[in-house]
């Protein structure tokens, strides 16, 4: 077996269903061990896998085993044994552990019995278990042995199909078996002691499904599309359609035969077609195939098992449609032989059609070919492909003009660009006369000249002529004048004649504006004609602008930096001109001579052409910002120059020639005495902030320490006492105190009459029912649900509290004390309070309350 798993099939294992075979490396198949194979066929699955990514991958091998021949060389006599005759009966007992030399005279072997095949056949209806097979040893009059079946479908996926008494040896099998599901079945028959020590060596066992006819043939495709061409000799092929069995293609069951059922039309012959029954092939069996008579047919095709049994067979259908394609054995031919149309001047550019022209073709799908004879000598016409299969489209080759030709008088020609079939005896070819009328139209102008192009000097003044932009009106016959306008002209600066068509300047051309592509300056005219309709036309002007000297060059960089001593860097200094060469470089670089302080400070030393070097020509100068004018001059002619000024930042440098940064600042224009100004600030500043911290944390602790301003012994704030009181002295007496006990029973509650009873007790009475909470409630019933239970905790007369007088602290009755109001008490009720005024603030509020005497 190959393989490859585009990886090298590096590490890739193989495996197979069976203990008999095994798979090499390099994909040999090998048998384990000596067999012999008793079926004519033997079907194997082989597995690859590979162990990195886990991938499976199984392959079906079929081998189909050929019979042994004698030893003499010659064939055994007889019949050859039937696969039928294989089959074992319910009652059959094996012996294939047989140690002894039976009755019938077999002879002992050294190695096992080689089991027969056992066939069951599919889609038995039972009753199951039903019994295969017996399997005994030998062994079992001496020892107790116990029988068991390993492999697919016993203790393997599909689990438990087979089973085995592991005391008898009976094999059965426990449900309806299914060919196209498995086929056979590798089964391993083991007989061990009670001990479990293995008695005999496993035998295996083959199980073939037996093939029953329940499947249908099955078309590939429900709807096949064919073609042939028309006049087809008898024995043409068509197509071929495919139908598949699922059964056993070894026997009759899934032998499939086909055959024409109808065929529609049944024209010229209601047997048109054949099919060939085993391979399906469709071929022409009659002539007379004619595509303009009859351009389809439907054919319904049956495929039926049993090689076509009717009566035994299970059958299926399929449509073919076969489509009759056109030869050339029919000659174009126009449909009348002179045609007149006009068209309208104007309408002449390339791809403008015309009216259709029409040929009589014999096909639909055939090719014809339209032109004119040799008499054309200005032809203005041609053809193109048809939008339909009987017409051509006549297009405009060339302009048509009213001017030049008021008619056209044509001769068509068609005819198939592939020859006649063989056979046709008729004229290829077709011609017709077409007169065509030109109309006159009103043609917009056009200027001669587009891109007209023109080249002068940038800086020409306003007003300036610069060319005469004219159209001609291409209709001779019609008196009419030209207008001109302005169509495009981005920066303004051209106008043009209204009349003649002369462009003058608006204002001054420059070639350095930005309106300038590539030194050209484009602007685009229209004009129309005042005739009905009007029509126009464009037109446009390029203007090519030659560079003067209008442009002084400036100097570049703007800003620079130095050391205070020279000698260290210095400036490269360059300059920039909008014009172009000749007006650019070589530049001239030069210091003033005013104020003199320049020169005897500073000096350039020229590079080349366009670079010099700006220097320090003192020994030291002091850090600072200095203003350095230079004259820069251009090469134009005449030249130009321009005094620039640049910004030079002198400031002290480190051994590497770089700006230190105190000197950076005082090249920034800071003195020394500014910084220390800046310092001093700063420390000041951060010094009131110290002092501001301070302040707020001391005020804080100040806060939480501070005293009160009273003595607390005069502080009467918060200073109103709780004391245990249970009672409020003899004005208590006067309650019925026998009302408010707790009652040991309840009869004289339930015996005391409608409407009397004790406030403090719970009343006796139905309670009231209070709704049920829904197990699952609805958003918009929670409001009902709680106004429903607080109407129903409103009237309930048993829920507390009950609105009454209760008993706190209640010690029960019959006191020894006797009254607490002996306890010298003044008999005359009158008590004097102002000694509460000694008592202190606290008890102020008191003996103003009690004290005065008579005038309370």
């Amino acid at each position: 077996v190959k393989f490859n798993n585009c990886a090298g099939n590096k590490g890739v294992r193989y495996e197979t269903n069976s203990l008999d075979f095994k798979v090499r490396a390099d994909g040999t198949l090998y048998a384990a061990h000596h067999l012999q194979v008793p079926s004519k066929q033997l079907i194997l699955v082989v597995t690859a896998w590979d162990p990195q990514s886990l991938g499976r991958w199984e392959a079906m091998v079929r081998f189909l085993v050929s019979e042994k021949s004698q030893h003499n060389g010659h064939k055994p006599k007889g019949r050859k044994a039937l696969p039928g005759e294989l089959v074992q009966q319910q009652s059959d007992t094996l012996l294939p552990w047989r140690q002894h030399q039976s009755a019938n005279g077999l002879r002992r072997q050294k190695r096992d019995w080689v089991i027969p095949p056992i066939n069951v056949p599919e889609n038995s209806r039972g009753p199951f278990p039903q019994q295969l097979v017996r399997i005994r040893s030998d062994k079992d009059k001496e020892i107790h042995i116990r029988y068991s079946i390993t492999g697919v479908g016993a203790d393997q996926p599909p689990m438990e199909v087979f089973n085995i008494d592991p005391v008898s040896g009976r094999m059965y099998v426990t449900r309806p078996m299914d060919r196209e599901e498995r086929a056979s079945y590798h089964l391993r028959a083991h007989a061990v002691d009670m001990n479990g020590n293995k008695v005999e060596n496993p035998i295996d066992l083959y199980i073939y499904v037996i093939d029953m006819n329940d499947n249908r043939p099955e078309f590939i495709n429900q709807v096949y599309n064919g073609s042939v061409d028309e006049g087809s000799k008898p024995g043409t092929y068509v197509m071929t359609v495919t139908a598949n069995d699922a059964d056993d293609g070894t026997t009759a069951n899934g032998m499939v035969r086909y055959r024409i059922v109808t065929q529609t039309p049944q024209s010229p012959s209601q047997n048109m077609f054949t099919i060939n029954s085993e391979t399906g092939d469709i071929v022409t069996v009659a002539a007379g195939l004619d595509r303009e008579k009859v351009q389809q047919y439907i054919v319904i095709v049956q495929a039926t098992d049993m090689e076509g049994n009717l009566n035994y067979g299970l059958s299926n259908t399929a449509t073919a449609i076969i489509t009759v394609t056109d030869v050339n054995d029919n000659p174009p031919e126009f449909t009348t032989s002179t045609v007149s149309t006009h068209t309208a001047a104007g309408a002449g550019l390339p791809g403008c059609t015309s009216p259709h022209l029409q040929s009589l073709m014999g096909q639909a799908g055939s090719r014809s070919w339209g032109g004119m004879d040799s008499s054309c000598t200005h032809c203005h016409f041609s053809f193109s492909q048809p939008k339909g299969p009987r017409e051509k489209i006549q297009h405009f080759a060339a302009a048509v003009d009213y001017e030049m030709n008021r008619a056209f008088m044509l001769t068509v020609m068609v005819s198939n660009q592939a020859p006649l079939a063989s056979g046709i005896q008729m004229s290829f070819q077709s011609t017709a006369g077409v007169t065509i009328s030109v109309t006159d139209v009103n043609e917009a102008p056009y200027f001669p000249t587009n891109h007209k192009l023109i080249r002068l000097e940038e800086g020409v003044p306003t007003g300036t002529v610069l060319t005469t932009f004219s159209a001609v009106d291409p209709d001779r016959f019609m008196q009419q004048a030209v207008r001109y306008s302005k169509l495009s002209d981005p920066a303004n600066w051209l106008n043009i004649n209204a009349t003649n068509g002369q462009i003058t300047t608006a204002a001054v051309l420059d070639r350095e504006s930005d309106y300038i592509k590539n030194n050209v300056y484009e602007a685009t005219f229209l004009a129309a004609d005042n005739g009905i309709p009007p029509a126009s036309g464009t037109g446009t002007l390029q203007i090519y602008l030659i560079d003067i000297n209008d442009n002084a060059p400036e100097l570049l960089p703007k800003e620079a930096q130095i050391c205070e001593k020279p000698n260290l860097n210095v400036i490269n200094i360059t300059a920039a001109d909008a014009d172009i060469d000749p007006n650019v470089g070589p530049f001239v670089f030069e210091l003033p001579s005013v104020p003199s302080a320049v020169r005897k400070n500073w000096t350039i030393t020229r590079l080349n052409g366009d670079y010099a070097q700006l220097s320090l020509r003192i020994m030291y100068l002091e850090a600072g910002v200095y203003d350095v004018p230079i004259i820069v001059t251009d090469s134009g002619n005449p030249p130009l120059y321009n005094t620039s000024v640049i910004k030079v930042k002198v400031c002290p440098c480190d051994e590497n020639g770089d700006c230190t940064t105190i000197g950076a600042v005082a090249a920034a224009g800071l003195g020394t005495g500014a910084i220390i100004a800046i310092l001093i600030c700063i420390i000041i500043l951060l010094t009131m902030v110290l002092l501001f911290v301070v302040w707020m944390k001391r005020r804080e602790k100040e806060r939480h320490t501070k005293q009160l301003l009273i003595d607390p012994e005069d502080d009467v704030r918060d200073n109103i006492l709780k004391y245990d009181e249970e009672g409020g002295g003899e004005e208590d007496q006067d309650y019925d105190l026998s009302q408010l006990q707790q009652p040991e029973t309840m009869d004289h509650v339930l015996n005391k009459t409608p409407g009397v009873r004790r406030v403090d007790e719970r009343p006796i009475g139905a309670e009231p029912q209070y709704p049920i909470r829904p197990v699952i409630p609805h958003p918009g019933d929670i409001g009902d649900f709680i106004n429903e239970g607080l109407r129903a905790a409103d009237n309930d007369p048993t829920a507390p509290p009950y609105d009454s007088l209760l008993v706190f602290d209640y010690e029960g009755s019959g006191s020894t004390a006797g009254s607490v109001s002996s306890l010298n008490s003044s008999s005359s009720g009158d008590q004097d309070y102002d000694y509460l005024n000694d008592w202190g603030p606290r008890f102020k509020k008191l003996a103003d309350m009690y004290g005065g005497g008579e005038e309370d």
